[in-house]
């Protein structure tokens, strides 16, 4: 029996500390697949679209790939969602991992825009899904008063993962190796293709471990008693149902604001935060040689991410001690007045190495409260769904946003604007304002169990 006086990791098990070591790991190759695509999306759009990559074109149907990356994020959330209440926790996460395993190598075979994008989609069927997985599977694996330190934790070293695909484009983005090979468009292997390669190669280690883990006991007993409720004619316990977390006022209340509180993240990162690179390459270094905008790129992203771990883990220690509600509430203004400042000033290179740190750790912070907050507003039966479902719908809306940005971005260019990617990104940076907007609805969970 625990004490209060042990730390949280004290409490842990062998075994629970194996299910957060495999589910972390699950998460992070994941997002060092979304870092690789951040630094690669504007080389390989460069490559695809040949004659037509003005930097307008190349931002343009970045902002089309990555708004379709996003909606086959949703849709996988929602997909593998449900399958993780229905077939289980352990066995959903192996699944999503070797869906974007796989899809993330293929893109580093695309011969033209449209392919390279439809790979992104099916890469976010993955990725939508394999948060809901992870982040449920700990949820019900740890103790009461270590939950919400271990799923910080889970979040914070996903920016291992972020910081990992920096290095390694930072080592294979500004290679081109002269192969000859006809079916290229000059005939060149280019760093971008070698770094979705490289991609492909750890998270399918992931799935092998994958098979040392048990689905939780909570999940076991839950579908013991939905099965026990389908003989006897109660539909209220089916595993996975829409019908439920939506007919029931509790569950539909903490469903609008948790993708409330998701839709304001998830546009601030994917719409302004992930766009660095190109605010680097476009504005602060438009004057430098390609190779130094890619090295400086990197660099740069490598140290936002670092800035990301320290801020997700500000966040876990900090709604530790004032709650979710307010932690949110500091964590959305932090984050409006850190990417409203870079995007529309920064414009000297030594300001980048020390504005990209800032930039992850106010961008990312609010995230290290979705792993902790979201599997807490729902019962066993319905938390993968309702995780993948807050995590993930929203990000239909933010790949409408994302496309907004893109298409902000060629209006003001149209109107004459000076520096109209800085105007784009300042304008939807409010959307961070517009996140405390669900804070009076929002229920505190600080200190309680989940919810059954």
């Amino acid at each position: 029996m625990s004490t209060t006086r042990e730390r949280w990791y004290q409490q842990l098990t062998a075994y629970q500390w194996w299910v957060l070591i495999v589910a972390t790991l699950g998460w992070l190759f994941d997002t060092m697949d979304q870092r690789l695509f951040v630094l690669g999306r504007s080389r390989a759009l460069e490559e695809l679209l040949g004659a037509q990559a003005t930097p307008a074109n190349v931002r343009f149907y970045g902002s089309i790939a990555t708004a379709m990356m996003l909606i086959g994020w949703a849709t996988g959330g929602l997909i593998f969602g449900t399958l993780g209440d229905r077939l289980g926790r352990a066995k959903t996460l192996m699944l999503t991992v070797g869906t974007y395993s796989l899809f993330t190598g293929l893109s580093g075979l695309s011969l033209s825009w449209w392919d390279f994008t439809l790979y992104r989609f099916l890469t976010g069927l993955g990725v939508g899904g394999a948060f809901a997985a992870a982040v449920t599977l700990v949820a019900e694996e740890m103790p009461d008063r270590a939950r919400p330190h271990a799923l910080g934790l889970l979040q914070a070293l996903s920016a291992v993962g972020n910081i990992t695909g920096s290095l390694v484009g930072f080592a294979l983005l500004p290679v081109s190796l002269q192969l000859g090979l006809n079916f290229l468009p000059d005939g060149a292997v280019h760093g971008w293709r070698l770094m979705f390669g490289v991609g492909v190669l750890p998270a399918l280690l992931v799935v092998l471990i994958m098979t040392t883990i048990r689905e939780p006991q909570a999940w076991v007993a839950a579908r013991q008693a939905a099965k026990e409720a389908a003989r006897a004619g109660t539909p209220t316990t089916k595993l996975g149902s829409w019908r439920e977390m939506w007919a029931d006022p509790r569950w539909r209340r903490n469903t609008l604001v948790g993708v409330w509180f998701v839709l304001v993240g998830a546009v601030g990162l994917w719409a302004i935060g992930f766009w660095s690179p190109e605010l680097i390459r476009g504005n602060v270094l438009a004057n430098a040689t390609k190779e130094h905008q890619d090295r400086v790129s990197a660099i740069a992203t490598a140290l936002q991410d670092v800035g990301a771990f320290f801020g997700i883990l500000a966040f876990t220690w900090i709604t530790a001690h004032i709650g979710r509600r307010k932690a949110f509430a500091l964590s959305f203004i932090l984050a409006f007045l850190v990417t409203s400042g870079i995007f529309g000033l920064m414009n000297r290179e030594w300001q980048i190495y020390i504005a990209t740190p800032l930039l992850g750790f106010a961008t990312l912070a609010p995230f290290g409260g979705y792993a902790i907050y979201l599997p807490e507003l729902y019962p066993t039966r319905l938390r993968s769904t309702g995780t993948g479902f807050c995590y993930n719908v929203a990000r239909y809306l933010t790949a409408a946003g994302v496309f907004f940005m893109g298409t902000l971005t060629v209006l003001f260019t149209s109107l004459g604007f000076t520096e109209p990617f800085r105007w784009a990104t300042v304008s939807v940076a409010f959307i961070y304002l517009a996140g405390l907007l669900a804070l009076p609805a929002a229920p505190e969970t600080k200190d309680k169990p989940l919810p059954e």
